[in-house]
């Protein structure tokens, strides 16, 4: 049996879990509500506040989809009960952000500074301290969602590994090269 799949969720106050003959499974919670369409042959079982997701056989295509499920409704009961936040960093001399309600606004060395406009699902906020790098701080409670956005903002410039310039992560480590020898004997 899938390790994952097996593991019970535990539903945390005011969370409230409902799903369709067609297995529409639908999370509310006090952030939100999330609707996942999950695999017709898994069945959804709720007791006494402990979500869990059971298989009809031990084929490899029911144990791939009950892992995957089960995790997909765990992040899903996460996120609209507590939320998902991703920081990143900008590495860079003269590398800012800014933003203006969901437009963010990046001058990452290109000629030009780079808009991009974020859904209205996925919170944004820039901070810019003296003496730190500037962050990207992004607030969601779709994990899915918040995880493709930052890899579109990651993907405007990514860390290089001489120097590390570039937008990364907080708490990512770059692998660093060391670059020309200084000089021949």
């Amino acid at each position: 049996m899938s390790r994952i799949g097996k593991a019970v969720i535990r539903l945390p106050e005011k969370v409230e879990v409902s799903w369709t003959k067609g297995n529409l499974v639908t999370v509310k919670g006090p952030k939100g509500q999330l609707s996942q369409q999950i695999d017709p042959d898994l069945s959804v079982n709720l007791e006494d506040g402990v979500l869990s997701i059971t298989r009809p056989t031990d084929q490899q295509r029911h144990r791939a989809a009950h892992g995957l499920y089960r995790s997909l409704l765990s992040n899903m009961v996460t996120g609209v009960s507590d939320g998902f936040v991703k920081e990143m960093e900008l590495i860079g001399v003269g590398y800012r952000a800014s933003n203006t309600n969901q437009l963010l606004e990046l001058t990452l060395g290109y000629s030009h500074p780079i808009l991009f406009a974020l859904p209205a699902e996925v919170v944004v906020e820039t901070v810019a301290e003296k003496g730190s790098p500037p962050k990207i701080v992004l607030k969601s409670i779709d994990k899915q969602l918040i995880g493709q956005i930052a890899a579109k903002i990651r993907a405007f410039r990514k860390p290089e590994p001489y120097k590390g310039k570039g937008i990364k992560f907080v708490g990512e480590v770059i692998r660093r090269k060391a670059g020309k020898t200084s000089g021949k004997k």
